[in-house]
């Protein structure tokens, strides 16, 4: 539930920056005073409660696992965080016969610490992708509703006390509240019985799905992905689907594992590219012929598996996490910048081949660009979604003819921030952003996509949730949602 109207907290001498997943030097808000931890719901009522006494604005805050630039909080110094992390108890599992259910689960609560508790019970989570390090509550507030474009996500809400209703204004906003409407405490999570999964991946030709029909490739699988490689002209196209819950395998899936050779080694030959372009295609044809493997290892021994299909449990093949004894890029000092917009999938194809022309005249140019990211560029899907903000909602402004009934492609170009010399921004297209993973500008600019009626609803809401404009953030100002 959404708990709107002091306890164990972090006082700063003075403001300071709250960091992203980066750590230090990536702030995700640049001035924060207080960072309350509670431990419990009812500590976090009472933070709330009091919020509104205090000269200060709000904001939640969880694992920061998916926020990349500073827009998480205002600008406001007195800037106050909860950090809902230790609030993380799970229970009332229901699970019927039909292999339907649900679960309750609290602010902190991350998607492996559930689908670890739910497979020591014979449940799971369902087809959800979302990454690793963050919480169930923050997907929801992000409007992280993303499988593929044959399922729905499994993340719905309980917000107030608030059961899903698709005619419930409320429950529009809720679903991707940004943080705009407080604290989310917990969240009722559809579950399922526990099952096993495939994961599959082929090679295409770029001209395959840049002039293909990217819903029929995607849509009949449980979800799948795109990962694009423009330098080599290729595809990894990564399906997914289910299989029965005794097939032998127990695959683990990481993307972001990284021993201290390959850190060492891709920090240098990256840094190398800041100025030149010629060393990037080169990590691009490393990280290419590196990916066309399969990125798991066999849970039990932690040995590589070397072809294609992999199979295991559902949330270990789906999302996985990190394998042991290594650490993620970021702890190598390998730090990235990106850009994430989504549009109609049937527009999928026309947003591909107008990114390839950039490349093409970027070279044009005398600026090759390519991908500077260990798995390429991530193409995601979703299906339709009905919210006020969120990136898969069919709701468009008067005059806009896109048809987003059959869900959204989603274009995520993440690419390596050089530790040294200037950077420039590759990308930005006038589509729907993601909440977390773009930039002041790019959300500036993504505006006037929005439909006008869904911001004016958003903000009608949150004055019944917030009248006091407690909790508040750069996204909402740039949205207009907050006055």
């Amino acid at each position: 539930m959404f708990l709107l109207p002091l306890l164990s907290f972090v006082a700063l001498a003075v403001a300071e920056p709250y960091n992203t997943f980066d750590g230090p030097g990536f702030p995700a808000c640049n001035d924060v005073l207080k960072v309350y931890r509670p431990s419990t719901v009812d500590e976090i009522v009472t933070i709330v409660k009091n919020a509104s006494l205090m000269e200060s604005t709000f904001a939640p805050a969880g694992f920061n696992g998916h926020m990349w630039y500073d827009t998480m909080c205002s600008d406001d110094p007195n800037t106050v965080i909860i950090k809902t992390d230790a609030v993380n108890a799970i229970s009332d599992l229901q699970l019927g016969s039909d292999g339907t259910g649900s679960v309750l689960v609290e602010a902190g609560v991350t998607f492996p610490q559930l689908a670890e508790w739910l497979h020591d019970r014979g449940a799971a989570i369902g087809y959800t992708l979302v990454n690793w390090n963050i919480t169930i509550a923050g997907a929801v507030a992000m409007g992280a509703h993303r499988s593929s474009l044959r399922e729905d996500s499994q993340v719905s809400s309980d917000s107030i006390h608030l059961d899903r209703d698709q005619s419930n204004m409320t429950w529009l906003a809720a679903t991707t509240s940004l943080g705009l409407l407080g604290v989310i405490a917990r969240v009722k999570m559809a579950i399922l019985a526990d099952y096993k999964v495939y994961a599959n991946q082929t090679t295409l030709d770029e001209d395959d799905v840049l002039n293909g029909d990217i819903y029929d490739m995607i849509s009949p699988y449980v979800t799948a992905n795109f990962w694009w490689w423009p330098g080599v002209k290729k595809f990894h196209l990564r399906t997914y689907g289910v299989v029965d819950i005794n097939h032998s395998g127990d695959a683990f899936q990481s993307t972001f594992s990284v021993t201290p050779f390959e850190g060492t080694t891709a920090l240098n030959l990256l840094n190398a590219g800041q100025n030149v372009s010629f060393p990037n295609f080169i990590s691009e044809g490393i990280f290419y012929a590196l990916w066309a493997a399969p990125n798991f290892h066999t849970k039990s021994s932690d040995l590589p598996l070397l072809s294609w299909p992999v199979y295991g449990t559902a949330y270990d093949v789906l999302i996985g996490g990190l394998y042991p004894n290594q650490l993620p890029e970021w702890d190598y000092d390998l730090h990235g910048k990106t850009l994430e917009l989504a549009v109609p999938v049937t527009q999928g194809a026309a947003l591909l081949r107008r990114v390839r022309e950039l490349f093409d005249q970027a070279a044009a140019d005398g600026k090759a660009v390519t991908s500077t990211y260990r798995s390429g560029i991530n193409i995601k899907f979703g299906k339709a979604f009905d919210s006020l903000l969120g990136q898969t909602t069919e709701r468009t402004k008067a005059g806009d003819t896109a048809d987003w009934s059959k869900g959204a492609l989603m274009f995520d170009f993440p690419s390596f921030r050089p530790t040294l010399g200037d950077h420039h921004p590759v990308l930005q297209f006038p589509v729907r952003p993601h909440w977390t993973k773009n930039t002041r500008s790019v959300f500036e600019q993504s505006v006037k996509n929005l439909d006008p009626d869904s911001l004016t609803s958003f903000a009608q809401v949150r004055r019944q949730f917030d009248p006091d404009g407690t909790f508040k953030s750069v996204v909402g100002d740039i949205l207009g949602v907050m006055d």
